[in-house]
């Protein structure tokens, strides 16, 4: 049994990810893993860069779109490993993150998920930790209220700007693109909700973690790259949800996340 599953959740974008199995190849080494590749809308091309580049991996193809969430959830089915590495394609591992991350959330057992941070290829620092949305958040994010107050330090507080990025963080939820997570937390928690197709199944699942009395944690220390756009933002403004698909499925979920906890909304205040 391996100590590291690997679950890659794929939809329709081959050369990510060639790119993201070269990496792995390089760069998990010293660790026993397996690898899973969760592929929606299989095509003959993904299948083909599998067999090609990791024909050891467990290849997981869908006729149908899954979504995020219900692709998560397939690939920790079928894992085998004590902990869980979820990526998505366009993710390159650097030298030594996974073995980093590996060792920190062995020596730290209170820790339910963590995440490494993440660069653009020009070195640049994303942020891909936060506080929770709140309706302000959304408003500010999709709107040219963003650039007044109490709309400008609601983006402020989400994004937690006055944080290092160099530092270790406990945020309250991590961007999902590439998390690691026990099969002890998963147990606990259960798997990322499926009510949530597409954005939101993240913070979703966070929340779920921290309600378990399992931290959420920012880890510096451990480098990967993503090449990372922002499909649900484009330069429509409140044209957003007419135009862009991506921009509907997004708002569509922050309904769904904040019905799902106005209850606790109402306690908290």
């Amino acid at each position: 049994m391996p100590e590291l599953s690997i679950i890659i959740v794929h939809h329709k974008t081959p050369e990510l990810l060639k790119l993201c199995l070269d990496s792995i190849k390089k760069t998990v080494r010293d660790t026993d893993r397996e690898v899973i590749i969760v592929d929606s809308a299989t095509s003959r091309k993904s299948a083909e860069t599998v067999k090609e580049k990791f024909p050891e991996a467990v290849f997981l193809p869908h006729k149908e779109n899954l979504g995020y969430s219900r692709g998560v959830n397939a690939g920790i089915k079928e894992a085998t490993g004590e902990f869980f590495l979820i990526l998505n394609p366009d993710i390159i591992l650097a030298e030594n993150a996974v073995e980093k991350m590996l060792n920190y959330m062995k020596k730290y057992p209170d820790i339910g998920m963590l995440g490494p941070k993440m660069l653009n290829f020009n070195g640049t620092t994303q942020r891909t930790y936060f506080s929770f949305y709140k309706p302000i958040t959304i408003i500010a994010r999709r709107t040219f209220l963003g650039k007044f107050r109490p709309f400008k330090k609601a983006l402020y507080d989400f994004i937690m700007a006055d944080s290092d990025t160099d530092k270790i963080q406990t945020p309250d939820w991590l961007m999902g693109s590439a998390i690691m997570v026990s099969r002890r937390a998963v147990e606990k928690v259960g798997g990322m909700d499926e009510g949530f197709f597409m954005y939101f199944e993240d913070v979703d699942w966070a929340r779920r973690f921290w309600h378990n009395d399992l931290k959420v944690v920012y880890f510096p220390e451990a480098v990967m790259y993503h090449y990372h756009q922002r499909e649900s933002k484009s330069r429509l403004g409140l044209l957003d949800p007419i135009f862009n698909k991506n921009a509907r499925w997004h708002i569509k979920s922050a309904i769904k996340f904040f019905w799902k906890y106005r209850n606790l909304a109402k306690v908290n205040q």
